[in-house]
C-alpha cells in the first residue's frame, strides 16, 4: 500500500511541477514577473518532492540503467501510447489533441534514437559525444548541432528553437 501511495505522490508532484512551470510562462506573457517567479519557485519545490518520492521507489539507478528506462518509456510512447491517442482524437474530431499527439509522437522517435546513442557509450562507462541540442518550443522536435530554418514537424521558425549548448 505504501508503494502505491508513494507512486501516486510522485505522479502528483510531477504533474504539479509541470503545471506550475506552464502557469509561470503564462504569468510572464501577462507581464506578471513576480507571480511567474513564485510559480517557478514552487515548481522547484514540487520537483524536489517528486525526486524524493522517486528515490524512495528505487527509481534512480546507474546512468546506463536510467537510459534503458528512458528508452523503454520513449519506445512505449512511440509504439503504443501516442498512436492510440492520436487515432482516438481523430475519431472524436479533437483536432488540437490530434495535432499535439502527432507532435509528441514525432519528437519521441528522435528522443529514443538519441538515448540509444547515449546507451552505447554509457554501457562502456563513457559519456557520449553530443553537440548543441536544439528543441522546437512548439512541438518538441529535437535536433543536434544546428536548428533547421523551419521545424519539419510543425513549421515553427528555427530561430525560436531553444538551445542546449555543448
Amino acid at each position: 500500500m505504501t508503494r502505491e501511495f508513494v507512486n501516486n505522490a510522485f505522479a502528483g508532484e510531477s504533474q504539479a511541477h509541470m503545471r506550475y512551470l506552464l502557469f509561470a510562462r503564462r504569468a510572464e506573457e501577462e507581464e506578471m514577473p513576480n507571480i511567474a517567479r513564485l510559480f517557478r519557485a514552487i515548481a522547484y519545490a514540487e520537483m524536489v518532492h517528486a525526486g524524493n518520492h522517486y528515490r524512495a521507489l528505487g527509481g534512480i539507478g546507474e546512468t546506463a540503467d536510467n537510459i534503458r528506462v528512458a528508452i523503454e518509456g520513449e519506445t512505449h510512447e512511440v509504439d503504443e501510447m501516442y498512436p492510440v491517442y492520436k487515432q482516438a482524437a481523430h475519431f472524436q474530431g479533437e483536432k488540437e489533441a490530434e495535432t499535439y499527439a502527432h507532435y509528441a509522437l514525432e519528437a519521441e522517435k528522435i528522443h529514443a534514437e538519441l538515448y540509444s546513442r547515449a546507451r552505447t557509450q554509457a554501457e562502456k562507462g563513457r559519456d557520449m559525444d553530443l553537440g548543441t541540442v536544439y528543441v522546437c518550443p512548439v512541438c518538441g522536435y529535437t535536433v543536434e548541432d544546428e536548428a533547421p530554418d523551419c521545424c519539419p514537424v510543425c513549421g515553427a521558425p528555427g530561430k525560436r528553437f531553444r538551445s542546449f549548448p555543448a
